[in-house]
């Protein structure tokens, strides 16, 4: 298991706790191994409930561009361990609560709108700035968190909301103080984790089957769009920018 990713479980919670200085930006391998380890815990009897958490500046910044700029072929696999992250969450035969603070960027949206319940911290703003990095992909899970337009706008122009912002679209369980963050996600998952361990279950498999539409063919689908957008050469600028700290120029 990659350092990047720390597991704790105690009292029938599992916390997964993504720690990997300065952003939290996770290459092909940690999306990977993030996702078998939600799945792994997934299925142990004893877990009750998930708690999604980070430490540092902010909860995920998504893909580690630097590795795509390296390694322009890795696309595939950054996108395979996106999509089985996504999916592990997302279908995960527990409940999951993302406890977000900081950026959640990129991969990071796609955890939280994979997740069950979202706790905020004060300081947490939300972006996808896929189209500045070249990319596609995310759309699908901001758009269980925001509604069409909004989901539109913040894809298009890349610009972030704040968590007290980002409140009054309803996805936000509680918006807390960054100190009370983890406290407050425990409490909740303590909550869950007091309740009959296969009424849980069996909720929550009932709760994915009445969703309108299937997340993760949604999610496939756009993921065909950022293979498209590899083959532009403004998709390679937008990486170099990044890494070179400069505007991109088209």
């Amino acid at each position: 298991m990659t350092n990047a990713i720390k597991v704790r479980l105690d009292a029938g919670i599992a916390e997964v706790v993504i720690d990997k200085p300065p952003v939290n930006a996770l290459d092909s391998a940690e999306w990977f191994g993030l996702a078998r380890r939600i799945e792994e815990l997934g299925g142990e009897p004893e877990v009750r409930v998930i708690v999604i958490r980070a430490e540092g500046r902010g909860f995920c910044a998504g893909v580690d561009i630097k590795e795509l700029d390296a390694h322009p072929e890795r696309i595939v696999a950054v996108n395979g361990g996106n999509y089985a992250t996504f999916k592990a969450v997302h279908r995960c035969p527990v409940p999951v609560i993302a406890a977000v603070h900081g950026f959640v960027l990129g991969g990071g949206i796609g955890i939280t709108g994979a997740a069950d319940i979202v706790v905020a911290s004060d300081c947490a703003t939300f972006a996808l700035p896929e189209v500045d990095r070249g990319a596609m992909g995310g759309g699908a899970h901001l758009q269980r968190l925001f509604p069409v337009q909004k989901v539109r706008y913040l894809f298009f122009t890349g610009e972030k909301i704040g968590a007290r912002e980002a409140e009054r679209y309803g996805f936000i369980e509680r918006v807390v103080p960054r100190t009370e963050l983890r406290e407050t996600a425990l409490g909740i998952a303590a909550k869950i984790a007091a309740k009959s361990p296969a009424m849980i279950r069996i909720a929550k498999e009932a709760l994915n089957g009445i969703e309108d539409g299937n997340l993760e063919d949604k999610y496939r689908w756009e993921q065909g769009f950022t293979l498209q957008a590899y083959t532009s050469p403004d998709s390679a600028e937008t990486r170099r920018a990044f890494v070179e700290k400069r505007e991109a120029k088209f």
